[in-house]
């Protein structure tokens, strides 16, 4: 998803790109500090929360546990690991902790960090548990990253990988939702180099670190009036919008008609969903 990620620099971005849009992530597009950030993160997370909970619950989660929760955003999912689940201790690291700090406790240890620069940190240990949602698919340096988590994992360890997977209806090219769907990710790409197609590569890549029980599954849920996910979509678009429209990109009449339509009674779309990928490292003891 569009959501909050660990800013990091991007440079003078690829050619052709908003200038406006080039540069911190965060900074650039979804400002941290800007009214309603949190609150956009969270429509997201009223989704995708309880799917993330029963993966995790299915792994085994709980008493006993070290968890790495990265670009923790809000903290829904390390709140739940540390107050619910029971972990012994749940760290959750985001460049940004504006939102954490308030929620941090016994077990949960907030920690400001940047993924991308995820090699220079100290201390942070190992874990039983490292789970990253809607945070690689936007780094371009994902596969380095992903052996970096894997990396931190104890012996019977689980790295869970969470991002969207876009399945568009191949008839449809031109309608207002699909092109202003395109257009953002198209725009998230060209400027800090997202890429939804590299999550389909995510279960091979886990074995490639050799994590065994590997797995995916895909989650679509319904995209309706009204909804947390549909608010989320129409807040994302609208806080990208003088990306969305920069010469080249969407006119300000089809980004309109998306939003409106987001609102409709003739809503009728498959959304983009949440692909979650997961992998453990072997433990020699069984």
């Amino acid at each position: 998803m569009a959501s909050a990620p660990q800013d990091h620099t991007t440079g003078s971005g690829a050619p052709g790109a908003p200038e406006a849009v080039v540069g911190r992530y965060g900074e650039a597009l979804f400002r941290p500090e800007h009214q309603g950030e949190g609150d956009r993160i969270d429509h997201a997370a009223l989704v995708y929360d309880p799917f993330t909970r029963a993966r995790l619950r299915d792994l085994g989660v709980g008493p006993g546990w070290r968890c790495l929760d990265v670009g923790a955003g809000t903290g829904t999912v390390a709140r739940w690991l540390a107050e619910e689940a029971g972990a012994d201790e749940v760290v959750a690291l985001d460049r940004d902790t504006s939102h954490l700090v308030p929620i941090a406790g016994p077990r949960l240890r907030v920690r400001a960090a940047d993924l991308t620069r995820l090699a220079s940190e100290t201390g942070l240990g190992t874990f039983d548990l490292v789970h990253a949602r809607f945070v690689l698919m936007h780094l371009p340096e994902r596969r380095a990253l992903l052996t970096q988590l894997a990396d931190l994992l104890n012996p019977g360890g689980y790295l869970v990988l969470s991002d969207a997977a876009d399945v568009p209806d191949p008839a449809d090219t031109q309608s207002a939702y699909r092109r202003t769907l395109d257009a953002m990710w198209r725009t998230l790409g060209e400027t800090i180099g997202t890429d939804i197609a590299a999550v389909r590569a995510h279960p091979h890549a886990l074995r490639a670190e050799g994590l065994d029980a590997v797995a995916a599954e895909l989650v679509c849920p319904p995209l309706t009036p009204g909804a947390p996910l549909t608010a989320f979509w129409s807040d994302t678009w609208q806080r990208m919008r003088p990306a969305l429209l920069a010469p080249g990109g969407l006119d300000a009449a089809t980004l309109d008609e998306a939003l409106a339509y987001l609102e409709s009674p003739g809503l009728a779309e498959l959304g983009p969903g949440m692909l979650t990928a997961w992998g453990r490292r072997p433990d020699p003891r069984g």
